[in-house]
């Protein structure tokens, strides 16, 4: 067993992955959980192929592509705003335009701009692949997020619960969505070369729904999230190396089946528990009935 756990990190590439994929399922999560209290799980996927215009501009001008990534998904949420502000248009449907929108620009540009882009690397990731480039990045922008959430957090739970009651106090709520998209955005960033944009809105809401189940508290929804998180990415990457598989599938996949044993089995709000209980109540309630008419 032992040897079966330490085979892996022998290898250069696969340390480098699983500490990539250990600092993305802490940040994921910790992310993510402010999408699900706010409802807006959506928005992670259109800003995860909302970069793909980026890129491609990016990578035909010779600048940094993760910038172009960065502008484009940034952009894209405020599309969104504006199409809202100046419509009828209720915000999933929104939503739902600029993501389709987006991701059919990216790939036009790509085809248009004969871009030697690997569409298929940034869809679907290769966290196998992953430079000491990758490795650094991914720490700054663990580093630069988590800190930040941890110094405004008072203020971002106030205006997640109750965006009115922020603004009437003084909070600057334009700010603060800016920067919760901007942190949504890095994050999708950083988890393009694990998972790709195709699966990486499973890895920002994934843990956090699953904690959810469980707890009930936004913090403690956060740390069992990273743990959640931080499990299914070290379990995906095993089970990628041992079967060889991909691996952004796997740890999705991982992520996917924690979910489903919370969803049946968690302590309060598991379904197949709730039925136990249930019963457990029949059963007292029909012993009590028959005691009565003794």
């Amino acid at each position: 067993m032992l040897n079966w756990l330490i085979e892996p990190l022998s290898f250069e590439f696969m340390r480098g992955a699983l500490g990539t994929a250990i600092m993305l399922g802490i940040l994921c999560a910790v992310v993510g959980t402010y999408l699900i209290v706010q409802r807006m799980g959506l928005l992670g996927d259109v800003i995860a192929h909302a970069v793909l215009p980026g890129l491609a501009i990016a990578f035909f001008l010779g600048i940094d592509i993760f910038l172009g990534a960065f502008l484009s998904g940034t952009l894209s949420t405020f599309v969104i705003a504006w199409i809202q502000s100046q419509s009828r248009i209720k915000v999933d449907a929104a939503m739902a335009l600029v993501f389709s929108g987006f991701l059919a620009l990216g790939i036009m540009l790509i085809t248009l701009l004969k871009s030697k882009l690997d569409l298929h690397e940034f869809l679907f990731g290769d966290i196998l692949g992953v430079t000491t480039d990758d490795v650094k990045r991914t720490v700054i922008i663990t580093v630069i997020v988590l800190l930040l959430i941890k110094l405004f957090y008072k203020e971002l739970l106030f205006y997640t619960f109750d965006p009115l009651g922020a603004q009437a106090s003084g909070l600057p709520i334009n700010w603060i969505h800016f920067g919760l998209t901007g942190a949504i955005t890095l994050t999708i960033i950083a988890s393009m070369q694990t998972v790709g944009v195709v699966l990486v809105v499973s890895l920002l809401i994934g843990p956090g729904i699953t904690a959810y189940l469980v707890v009930k508290e936004l913090h403690q929804m956060m740390q069992l999230g990273a743990v959640i998180g931080v499990i299914s990415s070290v379990t995906g990457m095993y089970i990628s190396y041992y079967l060889n598989v991909p691996s952004g599938a796997a740890i999705v996949l991982v992520v996917t089946g924690l979910f489903l044993l919370a969803l049946f089995f968690s302590p309060t709000q598991g379904i197949l528990t709730r039925l136990e209980i249930a019963h457990r109540w029949a059963r007292l309630f029909s012993q009590f009935k028959s005691q009565k008419r003794k």
